[in-house]
């Protein structure tokens, strides 16, 4: 069967299910299984003769000739009996449910997973069915995917900016549906790489976490079929919340975009039998400051992650850049203990959750010294004048190709400007030095110097459907914000 006809083959299912009321993640999940199922059949098959863990009772052969009801109680025994297990037969389980009622299309799409010899095909190949059925999840709004999947294109940008080098750790501490390693993953594979930089490639490169089961489960299943991994190995995505300790071992990079969202929380019961949320402050040693934001919670997090050689990029909302409090210690003893060397900011209608104004901060781990290590901080202002959307105008790789020029990844110290204030106040790509950054008010970071035309030419205003789809998600953010007031104020 070639290629193309498999993805049509899982895609016309796909909307077949859809017309019964399965969504593309309730799909994707029992895809997951049973592809897990049929690829862990043919490993303990000759050539390979792999033990991969799965009982007997719950394998693959014993599933494929039930029909009807039968069928329905094996499957939903199996799935119990397999969340049971260890390393990542049990976290590609954990927590599985069986969400196709009718027994028929459930035996028609094991019979369609049967007819497929998975371990044969390239990881080209299955990773391109599952990463299209995940981004058409994302894209399901009323799903709330989308906050797990960051635009292919920004970290693809992200990971040519820090180019990482072989042999070396990655990790990602809310790593979603694992789109960061994906992407290293693809950059690495295009090195010529020894046959003990491939193995490291494989197993040893990559851990993260991620407290969604079911998105754990996709996350795992996903690197798997990109190849990373082993189907009777440890899991390389833990189920613990990454903030709770300071990190085991340290790592060489970390790429990430933690969940929007300002602030953690946990759900209790309280006296009364009622449900209620409390926010999460964690009270760590190695934090420079306690505070309930999750996204400055991750910052600090991320960097005490990091080996005194290691760089970080991270995607965080505006107002990691401004806030006061905690927001202005965490600032500055980040210019104070880092190299915080560059700023992406980012344009509206690039990401799934509505209306997010958001940035990617690169800056490299320093050993403690004497001197702050931050000297300069170059911007890339790929925000002002500039308008996506998700379904009109989407962001493309070839839209950040000119900032990846201006970054330089081959080697950053070395960059021109392109903006000088009076040859080309409109170049986009600027620096700031320390002292300056340093004696702003709250040593905020919130810079922009170009003219916003949509406020004074109004012969150039976009296209009035992006504006209109532009003003429809500002007011969906816009209800958001309100909602989360409402459920504060009624706690």
């Amino acid at each position: 069967m070639s290629t193309d006809s498999i993805i049509s083959k899982v895609w016309s299912f796909c909307h077949t299910l859809r017309d019964d009321g399965v969504g593309y993640g309730d799909y994707l999940e029992q895809l997951t299984y049973f592809i897990f199922l049929k690829m862990a059949d043919e490993y303990a098959r000759p050539p390979y003769n792999r033990e991969v863990g799965v009982p007997a009772k719950h394998g693959w052969p014993a599933l494929r000739p039930l029909k009807g009801a039968e069928l329905e109680v094996h499957y939903i025994e199996t799935l119990r009996e397999l969340g049971t297990q260890r390393g990542m037969l049990g976290q590609i389980f954990t927590k599985a449910q069986n969400k196709i009622q009718d027994p028929a299309k459930l035996a028609r799409l094991i019979e369609m997973v049967d007819g497929i010899s998975w371990t044969t095909l390239d990881a080209d190949t299955k990773g391109d069915i599952y990463e299209g059925i995940l981004e058409k999840n994302a894209e399901d709004t009323k799903s709330g995917a989308g906050q797990y999947f960051t635009p292919r294109a920004l970290i693809k940008a992200m990971v040519e900016c820090v180019a990482p080098e072989p042999g070396k750790t990655i990790a990602d501490p809310a790593c979603g549906t694992g789109g960061f390693f994906l992407s290293a993953y693809d950059y690495l594979q295009n090195k010529a790489l020894n046959a003990e930089e491939k193995r490291f490639l494989k197993n040893a490169t990559f851990s993260g976490n991620e407290i969604v089961a079911g998105t754990r489960r996709l996350c795992l299943m996903n690197l798997f079929l990109h190849n990373i991994g082993e189907i009777d190995g440890e899991s390389l995505i833990a189920s613990t919340d990454a903030l709770v300790a300071h990190p085991s071992q340290a790592v060489d990079y970390v790429l990430a975009n933690p969940p929007f969202g300002k602030k953690s929380s946990m759900t209790f019961t309280n006296e009364e039998g009622e449900q209620e949320k409390e926010d999460l402050v964690y009270n760590r040693q190695d934090f420079w400051a306690t505070t309930s934001n999750k996204q400055l919670n991750f910052l600090q997090h991320i960097r005490s992650m990091l080996k005194t050689t290691g760089c970080a990029a991270v995607v965080l909302p505006d107002n990691v850049l401004f806030e006061g409090g905690a927001g202005e210690t965490v600032r500055k003893r980040l210019l104070e203990t880092t190299d915080l060397h560059t700023i992406l900011r980012l344009p509206t209608g690039i990401f799934y959750a509505q209306g997010v104004k958001a940035n990617v901060l690169f800056f490299d781990n320093r050993p403690a010294g004497k001197h702050t290590a931050t000297r300069e901080v170059w911007y890339y202002d790929y925000r002002t004048n500039i308008h996506h959307t998700l379904k009109r105008k989407p962001l493309r790789t070839e839209d950040l190709a000119d900032f990846i020029a201006c970054y330089n990844p081959a080697n950053r110290h070395q960059r021109t400007e392109t903006w000088h204030p009076e040859k080309n106040p409109e170049g986009r790509w600027r620096k700031f030095g320390y002292s300056e950054l340093a004696a702003r008010d709250k040593t905020s970071l919130d810079l922009f110097w170009l003219k916003d035309e949509s406020l004074t030419d109004l012969d150039n205003l976009p296209e009035p459907s992006d504006l209109a789809e532009e003003i429809i998600e500002n007011i969906e953010a816009g209800l958001a914000s309100f909602r989360a007031v409402a459920q504060a104020l009624s706690r």
